[in-house]
């Protein structure tokens, strides 16, 4: 991922420093569903941050216990093994969670669906034994049964049903956002009034490090991942970043990257990565694949009449561009 919370030269700011009376980061990183999760806290007392910082991670074990799709009882697989078969009640968390999903997917004209795990792979590996694309009519009969719309939900029930055999949701671009926003707000119910969730780059800050100054989160360049683009001075905010520079395939002597458009089966062009910034890191998450899959003006335009979210898309050509709020520093 292109986000990283401090500028080489400042990093030290971060890591815990055992001062007697002094507020420091207090941090621990571990690996939660299926990424490293950074969690850090300003405290005075490395063991009251420890404490905390361990109700953070029994907290995203159980999102991910919930959500997860290598547990055959998640409820995740339960309404996936009765796709085209019956209703699966599930948790009131997963239900909201689902619904939240489905009003990003309209927002999005379908560039965000939770369905997306309903692709058929077969025709897509993005190494170097891939050289050529499927025509339009094949792609797209891979991406048939992605479809929001047949995520059928029923509140007085709590219910799940996907309409078509074969349906499979997963939560893989919302999930780790959810979580990073579930661990922040059990984190400040704690009294964790600055402090940091980093979710390999999809992170959220509030409360000011400390000394006082707001967190500083640098853009990395796609291409050089130890060249820092710009920084944003931000607090009291989540950034999700979604790329396609790490892995593609060339065909004919054009870049074509593993994001697939669920709309037509066919890789995107044109952008190297989508970072969004906004309150919250579940949004921004969500946020970050969709705006690449609609493009630049098209995402950018979307992004515009949105309140309290703003985007930076970096292209192919590795030009900036930037909705109407940001500001670098």
């Amino acid at each position: 991922m292109i986000v990283q919370h401090m500028p080489a030269g400042a990093q030290e700011e971060t890591r815990a420093r055992p001062v007697a009376g002094k507020e420091s980061v207090h941090k621990r990183t571990v690996k939660l569903m299926g990424n490293k999760f950074e969690i850090g806290v300003v405290a005075g007392s490395e063991d009251w941050a420890r404490e905390r910082i361990e109700a953070a991670i029994e907290e995203i074990r159980r999102i991910e216990a919930l959500l997860t799709t290598f547990n055959d009882e998640s409820e995740t697989n339960l309404i996936n093994r009765n796709a085209g078969i019956c209703p699966v009640r599930v948790s009131k968390e997963t239900f909201d969670l689902i619904e939240r999903a489905n009003r990003i997917s309209r927002a999005t004209q379908g560039a965000f669906d939770l369905t997306y795990g309903s692709v058929d792979k077969r025709l897509w590996n993005f190494d170097q034994t891939m050289t050529s694309l499927p025509d339009k009519a094949t792609a797209k009969k891979m991406v048939r049964l992605i479809n929001y719309r047949n995520i059928i939900m029923n509140a007085a029930d709590c219910t799940v049903f996907l309409k078509e055999p074969g349906m499979r949701i997963g939560f893989g671009g919302i999930g780790k956002g959810y979580a990073a926003e579930r661990a922040r707000r059990l984190l400040q119910q704690k009294g964790v009034r600055a402090g940091i969730v980093n979710a390999s780059g999809d992170l959220t800050v509030w409360g000011a490090q400390p000394g006082g100054s707001p967190w500083r989160i640098g853009i990395i360049n796609p291409d050089e991942k130890d060249q820092v683009i710009s920084y944003l001075a931000v607090t009291d905010m989540a950034l999700a970043t979604s790329g396609n520079y790490e892995k593609f395939i060339m065909v004919g002597g054009r870049k074509y990257s593993h994001t697939i458009d669920p709309r037509t089966g066919l890789p995107i062009r044109g952008v190297k990565s989508v970072t969004i910034i906004c309150p919250n890191a579940e949004i921004a998450d969500a946020m970050a694949t969709p705006v690449m899959i609609m493009g630049i003006s098209a995402g950018l335009d979307m992004i515009n009449q949105m309140k309290d979210i703003e985007a930076i898309i970096i292209d192919d050509d590795n030009k900036v561009h930037r909705s109407a709020n940001i500001h670098f520093t």
